[in-house]
């Protein structure tokens, strides 16, 4: 079906995407924490994909492939989108704001946003995605030994984080 695909055969595409339309949009999910944008930046991929299917060197990684599509455009949405708005504590004496107003119920995923995009893009792919180290590794053209220590210092991290804020058990 892939190499159908890669001639320019529609419905040979759509078939071989089908199987992991959910797992592109968990991906995107994840990144862009929002229906609507995780839901464009599903489509913008498969257009992308459809687009560049003659790029495609083994077909066998086709979702691996497709993942990676989903990644770099999360990540370049984000870049494109990124408005951060600090507030320090002069400002914030002036708005009469209390802390109360910026209690938040902490998650796992605030947690996993605090950290590096190499750290995230491991600890996603690894334990969201089920990848193996390996391959993960070969996903982020990362050495396997590099994939296993950013993803022990990312564990570190989040449990250190988790700690901080007395939510350890």
């Amino acid at each position: 079906m892939i190499k159908k695909a890669k001639r320019g055969n529609k419905t040979a595409f759509i078939q071989c995407i089908e199987p992991y339309e959910a797992d592109l949009y968990r991906m995107a999910f994840v990144y862009m924490k929002n229906e609507h944008d995780a839901v464009d930046v599903v489509q913008e991929t498969i257009l992308k994909a459809y687009e560049k299917m003659n790029t495609l060197k083994e077909p066998a990684y086709f979702k691996t492939w497709l993942i990676k599509i989903v990644i770099n455009t999360c990540l370049s949405k984000l870049k494109r989108s990124e408005k951060l708005i600090h507030i320090d504590e002069k400002h914030l004496a002036l708005l009469q704001v209390t802390s109360a107003d910026f209690s938040l119920k902490l998650t796992l995923q605030s947690l996993i946003d605090e950290l590096s995009t190499e750290e995230k893009n491991v600890i996603l792919l690894h334990f969201y995605q089920g990848y193996s180290f390996k391959e993960t590794s070969e996903f982020l053209e990362i050495p396997l030994g590099t994939a296993k220590s950013v993803c022990y210092r990312a564990i570190k991290k989040l449990r250190i984080q988790i700690e901080e804020v007395d939510f350890y058990e």
